[in-house]
């Protein structure tokens, strides 16, 4: 599958990359590396490994990373309450119990161990890992170059199938040197206006094309006020969902109803307050 092929197959399940994207997913596919996507949130990065398990015909499995996230979270754990309960049941036998309750039968199964044990490759997402702790980055070390895991009690547990990698990050903190070298990277930005008129054009095909370049055009200005948090695609998307339900066919019918649907846009109280009903007029003046 080349590249072009596999940006219009993103786009038929609703995903418009961009050139540099759809080669960065089809180069790390090609080579069986995994792809750390950057950029700010809301951009689209944890999409494209939802769309490309779609491409697949694949299984998502999804770690979402968090600070204190550690290997009985990510990776595996012991089933200490059914060990016991075995240990406990044996009775005389306890002894002989003990040398077999720590098998793959007493095994959790975390979102990395499970990625390597499926039998056909699926996605493995590891989402926002600026997040985690710098030390849960050497837990990953091990996984992505060997794709592997080892198990102290077990050994080295090798993949069944190498999955496809896809990791995120908002800039949180800054990655590891060891992290980045075992990664493809692109780095994912708000889209330009033909691509996100192509995005809402797939995920509301319904919708007034005249309405549509409103909507982008109004969005797409927001997005330059200086905003706090600056609205994403999704908050595109729900934009035009809301505006659609309300029946506006044309952002400067109705200011008021207008600055009310802006909860799907605007996400803090600063930017409410950095948005009052004459910069949503201005804005939508400016984009009718």
């Amino acid at each position: 599958m080349s590249y072009q092929t596999l940006k219009s197959e993103m786009q038929a399940h609703g995903y418009v990359a961009s050139d540099d994207l759809a080669m960065a997913v089809h180069l790390a596919l090609t080579l069986g590396r995994p792809l750390l996507l950057e950029g700010a949130a809301g951009v689209g990065k944890t999409e494209v490994a939802r769309v490309l398990a779609a491409v697949k015909a694949t299984e998502l499995i999804r770690l979402q990373c968090y600070e204190g996230l550690d290997a009985s979270h990510a990776i595996y754990e012991w089933n200490y309450q059914r060990q016991l309960l075995a240990i406990q049941a044996a009775g005389d036998n306890a002894a002989e119990v003990e040398k077999r309750i720590f098998s793959e039968e007493y095994l959790l199964e975390r979102p990395l161990l499970a990625a390597i044990l499926r039998p056909s490759p699926p996605v493995l997402l590891i989402d926002e890992i600026d997040r985690a702790d710098e030390e849960f980055e050497a837990y990953l070390l091990e996984i992505l170059s060997d794709f592997a895991i080892t198990i102290p009690e077990l050994g080295t547990i090798k993949a069944t199938s190498r999955p496809h990698v896809i990791l995120t990050a908002n800039g949180t903190r800054e990655l590891s040197d060891a992290l980045r070298r075992r990664c493809l990277y692109a780095h994912v930005d708000y889209p330009d206006r033909a691509a996100e008129l192509a995005i809402l054009a797939a995920r509301h095909p319904g919708l007034d094309a005249k309405l549509m370049g409103q909507i982008v055009s109004f969005v797409q200005d927001l997005r330059r006020e200086g905003l706090e948090k600056p609205p994403g695609v999704a908050e595109t998307l729900d934009f035009a969902a809301a505006l659609a339900g309300l029946g506006i066919a044309d952002l400067t019918e109705d200011p008021a109803t207008l600055q009310a649907s802006l909860v799907t846009l605007l996400k803090t109280a600063q930017d409410r307050a950095a948005v009052p009903l004459e910069v949503t007029e201005r804005l939508a003046g400016r984009a009718a």
